[in-house]
C-alpha cells in the first residue's frame, strides 16, 4: 500500500508542477495510463571524450592541429517522462542544455480522448497542421466521430524595441476548432471548422503600429466514396476567410452581415479556396491514380505553418506486374502557377518517371529507371521575349543489374550501375553555357568469408561531365574490409584504401591516395575507439609547381564513452503489488 500511495503522490506532484514549468520535457506521448504503467524513477547518463590530431604538409591554415571534445549527459526519467541534461565542451567553447518544460496529458476512456496542455488534433491539411496549448476532447466510434478544442496557437513576443537583439514581434494567437465525421475507411465524410484571432492587447502600442493583428475562419470538407470494389474517389476541399488587419473598416453588405457572428468581412479580408480530388482504380495486376489539385492565390489560414498557393496540378500514377515477375510503374505530374493570370509570366513544370524491376533468376536481378523534368515559361499579363524565355529540360537514365552467389564457405555479390544525365536549355537563342552532360558508371564486388565472418568489398567508379567549354573526369578505386575479434566479438577493426584521379581538361590533373583504419573495443559499459586517416595528393600536371607535389594529410582520433545507471526504481508486477498490499 505504501508503494502505491507513493506512486500516486508523485503523479499528483508532477501534475501540479508541470504548468509552473517545473516538470519534465513534454508529456506529448504520455497518457495517464502510460504514466501509471511506467517505472517510477530511472536515472541514466553518459560521459565521453573525443580527441583529434591533424597534420598537413601544406600547412594547417584551415584546420586546428588539435581538437578536444568533452561531453556529459544525464537523463532523469520519472514515470516515463524524460528530463535530459547535457554538457558539451569543444576547443574552449562550452554549452549546457536542460529540458524545456511543457505540459500535456491525454487521458483516454473507451472511445473518448482528452487533451490538456500542448496538444495536437487531426484536422484537414488545408486548414490546420499546428499544435495548440489548451484543452480538447475527441470521440472516435466505429462510424461516428467528433472533436473540439480551444487554445493558444502561439504566444506573444513583445521584446523591448530599443534592444538591438529584439526578436520579431508577434501577437498571441488564440484559436478554437470543431470536427465531425461519419463513415468507415471505405466511405466517409468529415467536416472541419477553425477560427483563429490575434489578441491585439498582447503587444505594446509601439509594436501594434508595426504589425497587423490577423483573423481567420476556415472550413474544410474531406471524404471518400467507394463506387465499386475497384474504383474509389477521394476529395478534400478547404475554404478560408482571412483578414490581414482586423482594425480595417468593415464591409457593409446585407449578404455579409448574415455571417458577422462568425466572421466580420473587412477591406483587408480575402476569401480563397483550395482543394484536391483523385480517382483510384485497383485491379488484379494494375493500379492507377489520377489526381487534380488547385490552391488559389493568397490562400492563407492561421492554422498552417506554411502553404504554397497560386498553382494547379494534375498527376497520374500507374503500376502493374507482368508475368508475376516484371514490375512496372509510370508517374507524371504537371503544375502551373498564375491561375488568375495576374502575373507577368506563367511557369509550367512537368515531372515524369518510369521504373522497371525484374528478378531474372534467384541470383540475377535487373532494374532500370528513367526520370525527367521540364520547365517552360509562358505568357501572362505580358508577352515573354523569346530571347529570355525559360525552357529547360533534365533527363536521366539508370541501369542497375546485380548478381549474387551463395556457397558453403563464400558469398559473392556483383553489382553494376550506369547512368546518363543531361541538363539542356531548349531556348533556341541559348549559347549552351548552362548545359551539362554526365555519364557515371560503377562496378562493385563483395566477397563474404563465412569462416572468418568478414567481408571484403572492391569498387571501381567512373564519372565524366561535359559542360560549356569544360570537361571533368573522376575515377575512383577502393578496397575495404572489416571483422570482429575475441570470443565476445567486442573488438571490431575495419580498414580501407582508395585511389582517386580527377582531371579538369586543359587545367588540372590531381592524383590522391587515401587510407583509413578504425578500431573499437567494448568493455561492459566502456567503449574505446581509435581511427586514423592518411591522405596523399599531388598535381600531376607537368607544369605544376613542385612545392605542391607530394602534399599529405594525417588525422588520428581517440575516443572514449562510458554509459552508466545511477538509480533504477522499477515498477513492481501487479500480482506482487497486490500481495504486498
Amino acid at each position: 500500500m505504501i508503494g502505491k500511495t507513493l506512486r500516486a503522490n508523485i503523479i499528483y506532484i508532477m501534475v501540479l508542477l508541470c504548468p509552473l514549468g517545473m516538470a519534465a520535457q513534454s508529456l506529448t506521448q504520455n497518457s495517464i495510463s502510460t504514466i501509471a504503467k511506467s517505472d517510477p524513477l530511472i536515472i541514466t547518463g553518459a560521459i565521453g571524450t573525443q580527441n583529434t590530431f591533424y597534420n598537413s604538409s601544406a600547412g594547417n591554415g584551415y584546420r586546428s592541429p588539435w581538437s578536444n571534445t568533452l561531453y556529459a549527459n544525464l537523463n532523469i526519467q520519472l514515470y516515463g517522462i524524460s528530463m535530459p541534461f547535457a554538457f558539451y565542451y569543444s576547443n574552449n567553447n562550452s554549452s549546457f542544455s536542460f529540458p524545456h518544460f511543457s505540459f500535456h496529458i491525454d487521458p483516454t476512456y473507451k472511445n473518448w480522448r482528452g487533451h490538456l496542455g500542448r496538444s495536437s488534433m487531426g484536422m484537414s491539411n488545408y486548414i490546420m497542421n499546428m499544435s495548440f496549448d489548451g484543452v480538447g476532447l475527441e470521440y472516435n466510434g466505429q462510424r461516428l466521430r467528433f472533436g473540439a478544442f480551444y487554445g493558444e496557437l502561439r504566444n506573444a513576443i513583445n521584446d523591448d524595441p530599443t534592444d538591438p537583439a529584439a526578436r520579431a514581434p508577434q501577437y498571441r494567437r488564440m484559436s478554437w476548432g470543431l470536427k465531425v465525421g461519419y463513415g468507415t475507411g471505405e466511405n466517409y465524410l468529415d467536416l472541419y471548422l477553425l477560427s483563429a484571432k490575434d489578441r491585439q492587447s498582447s503587444l505594446s502600442e509601439y509594436w501594434q503600429q508595426k504589425v497587423s493583428p490577423q483573423e481567420n475562419v476556415a472550413v474544410a470538407l474531406k471524404g471518400r466514396l467507394g463506387i465499386t470494389r475497384w474504383l474509389s474517389l477521394r476529395g478534400n476541399l478547404g475554404f478560408s476567410a482571412f483578414t490581414h488587419d482586423y482594425r480595417a473598416e468593415r464591409i457593409k453588405s446585407p449578404t455579409l452581415d448574415r455571417w458577422d457572428k462568425i466572421f466580420e468581412a473587412r477591406y483587408s479580408s480575402l476569401m480563397r479556396i483550395a482543394g484536391d480530388i483523385s480517382a483510384n482504380v485497383r485491379l488484379k495486376n494494375f493500379n492507377t491514380q489520377i489526381s487534380y489539385r488547385m490552391v488559389q492565390p493568397d490562400y492563407t489560414t492561421l492554422g498552417l505553418y506554411y502553404t504554397s498557393n497560386n498553382f494547379q496540378s494534375l498527376g497520374i500514377n500507374m503500376s502493374t506486374s507482368l508475368f508475376k515477375k516484371l514490375s512496372l510503374s509510370v508517374n507524371f505530374s504537371g503544375q502551373e502557377d498564375n491561375i488568375t493570370r495576374n502575373q507577368l509570366y506563367t511557369t509550367r513544370g512537368f515531372v515524369y518517371s518510369a521504373n522497371a524491376s525484374l528478378p531474372v533468376t534467384d541470383k540475377l536481378h535487373v532494374s532500370a529507371s528513367y526520370s525527367g523534368y521540364r520547365q517552360v515559361q509562358g505568357d501572362g499579363k505580358a508577352h515573354v521575349n523569346d530571347t529570355i524565355r525559360i525552357d529547360r529540360q533534365m533527363s536521366s537514365v539508370t541501369l542497375m543489374p546485380s548478381y549474387s552467389l551463395t556457397g558453403d564457405h563464400y558469398d559473392h555479390i556483383f553489382s553494376l550501375s550506369a547512368s546518363y544525365t543531361e541538363n539542356k536549355d531548349l531556348n533556341k537563342f541559348d549559347t549552351g553555357i548552362s548545359e551539362v552532360k554526365t555519364l557515371a558508371a560503377g562496378l562493385s564486388y563483395s566477397l563474404g568469408l563465412k569462416e572468418w565472418e568478414m567481408d571484403v568489398t572492391t569498387s571501381l567508379s567512373h564519372q565524366q561531365s561535359k559542360g560549356y567549354n569544360s570537361k571533368y573526369t573522376s575515377d575512383v578505386l577502393s578496397v575495404s574490409s572489416g571483422r570482429s575479434f575475441l570470443k565476445e566479438k567486442n573488438l571490431s577493426v575495419s580498414a580501407g584504401l582508395s585511389l582517386c584521379y580527377n582531371q579538369v581538361e586543359n587545367r588540372q590533373r590531381m592524383l590522391s591516395v587515401a587510407s583509413d583504419i578504425t578500431a573499437g573495443y567494448t568493455l561492459k559499459d566502456h567503449v574505446f575507439s581509435l581511427s586514423a586517416n592518411f591522405n596523399k595528393y599531388s598535381d600531376t600536371n607537368l607544369s605544376a609547381d613542385m612545392s605542391s607535389f607530394g602534399a599529405s594529410e594525417f588525422t588520428i582520433s581517440l575516443g572514449y564513452n562510458y554509459t552508466f545507471s545511477l538509480m533504477e526504481i522499477k515498477r513492481k508486477a501487479e500480482k506482487k503489488m497486490k500481495n504486498e498490499e
